[in-house]
């Protein structure tokens, strides 16, 4: 029989317990609690990191996520790393392993174990004594990354501990999932910001042109001054010729709406024709009439324009292309690269490869500033031809990136954003190029690819390029900027 002062010893290490569990199943509520109330959120992935610390009692935390592009590991934000500083790929360390197999891993002693990865204490300058790493399964059961905590300041980290943060991995994964979720918003925001500002300014310039030309015509009828009368409807020739062109490109996005949409929207039509005939017994036709000009007027806007396709010499059309481009950039100082074989063929439709192959063209040139290079190319591999366009200019935000097949999306800032006349470096324009580009992709089954990667002097589209490679301060060789960022357009055609 145990002494009873045993007895009461064995009783208070159990009340020491409970109240430990208790005490940590308090914080591990509170967590979640900040999760449900926290709006910023660099603010709060910072309170989750401090309270994972203060909840298992370690100096550092850590949240890696997966990135797939890359195949890659990197740090969102740490209390000993800077946002996004250690990257590494997905297979590498302790996180890699945790990651690779979706199983929580203890090491208790990391230098004597092979999966620990060093470079991290290099990098931070200082040194690993225990490990807790759990990964980050969201509801699809998807591996998104891995949550971890090191240097436990008393003992090592036991069971109960993994317990607790496998607990508390949960409330991050659904931080993660919404914080995504929060960031594509803010995007689609932007965008829809972008495009109301965008398509009013490229409206508002040509109209107050036009505007200004009338008053202008009427006063020199007035002088009889034909000379100047001529000059003058030209101008206002030559801005009419800019609202037509942002017309066209709008009906060439809308003639490509599926043909189930049409139906849809002309049997509607067609059930509202019904009403108004039995009407037309009891009053007049004048409804039927109005209803004929709606559908034919709907008719007309979703109409699928025959596609004709043919072969087309390859080399010989992109030559043409590119002499046109040439002569409509007038005297900017560009280096345009031919990269294709003359005896090339593809069979596809002429007029609308046109439209795809003019418009990157003129978005590669529009965004090279001077003495840069834009190299047109076009390859057989595979049963497929890729014809690419690679600029050695700004490049595109990795935030545009998401947005600028959405339609009438423009890469510039809105403050800094100005219509120029086409291909001037940083011309303005709706954004409507790629977003066609696109819808013809799915009529026509080629497939359009791009990469681009920002110029690094200039990282956010609130930063202007000077428009020419000479007059950049960032540089002293033309090859920096060559090597700093550009864009890559592919249009995959199979044969």
């Amino acid at each position: 029989m145990k002494h009873p002062r045993q007895r009461n010893i064995g009783r208070r290490k159990q009340d020491y317990g409970l109240r430990d569990q208790v005490h940590r199943q308090k914080m591990l509520f509170e967590l979640g609690q900040i999760i449900t109330s926290e709006v910023n959120l660099d603010a709060l992935f910072n309170l989750i990191l401090e309270q994972a610390n203060i909840v298992m009692n370690t100096e550092t935390s850590s949240v890696f996520i997966y990135d797939s592009k890359n195949e890659q590991l990197w740090s969102l934000v740490s209390t000993d790393l800077k946002r996004n500083e250690v990257r590494f790929p997905s297979n590498y360390g302790v996180a890699g392993w945790v990651f690779q197999n979706k199983r929580p891993l203890i090491i208790n002693d990391p230098y004597k174990d092979p999966r620990f990865f060093s470079d991290v204490d290099k990098k931070t300058g200082s040194q690993t004594r225990n490990i807790l790493c759990i990964p980050l399964i969201n509801r699809k059961q998807e591996c998104i990354g891995t949550l971890q905590v090191l240097n436990k300041k008393e003992k090592d980290f036991t069971d109960q501990d993994l317990e607790l943060m496998t607990a508390a991995s949960q409330y991050v994964t659904i931080a993660l999932e919404n914080s995504k979720l929060y960031r594509d918003l803010k995007m689609l925001d932007k965008a829809k910001e972008k495009v109301i500002n965008h398509l009013s300014h490229e409206l508002k310039t040509p109209l107050a042109i036009l505007s200004g030309v009338m008053g202008r015509i009427h006063k020199i009828l007035g002088k009889d001054n034909l000379a100047e009368l001529d000059k003058t409807l030209e101008r206002g020739r030559r801005n009419v010729k800019r609202l037509i062109d942002l017309q066209r490109k709008i009906e060439d996005i809308f003639n490509q709406e599926c043909v189930e949409k049409k139906e849809c929207i002309l049997d509607l039509i067609e059930s509202a024709a019904g009403v108004v005939e039995d009407m037309r017994q009891d009053r007049d036709n004048r409804y039927s009439e109005l209803l004929e000009t709606i559908s034919a007027r709907l008719e007309s806007l979703f109409s699928m324009n025959e596609i004709r396709k043919q072969e087309i010499l390859l080399g010989e059309f992109l030559h043409r292309v590119c002499d046109f481009a040439r002569s409509a950039m007038g005297n900017r100082e560009l280096n345009m690269v031919r990269n294709f074989e003359n005896s090339m063929r593809l069979f596809t439709d002429p007029d609308i490869l046109e439209k795809v192959c003019n418009g990157l063209l003129k978005n590669a040139i529009e965004n090279t500033p001077d003495q840069g290079i834009i190299e047109i190319s076009a390859t057989k591999k595979n049963g497929k031809i890729r014809i690419e366009f690679r600029d050695t200019g700004v490049g595109i935000t990795s935030e545009n990136q998401k947005l600028i097949f959405g339609g009438f999306f423009h890469t510039q800032d809105t403050m800094l954003y100005s219509s120029k006349k086409p291909y001037e470096f940083n011309a303005g324009g709706t954004g409507s190029d790629l977003l066609r580009i696109k819808t013809f992709s799915e009529r026509l089954g080629f497939t359009v690819e791009f990469t681009s990667s920002r110029c690094k002097f200039i990282p956010t589209d609130r930063e202007m390029c000077p428009g020419s490679i000479s007059a950049c301060h960032f540089i002293t060789e033309e090859s920096e900027c060559f090597s700093s960022g550009g864009s890559v357009f592919s249009v995959i055609f199979p044969v």
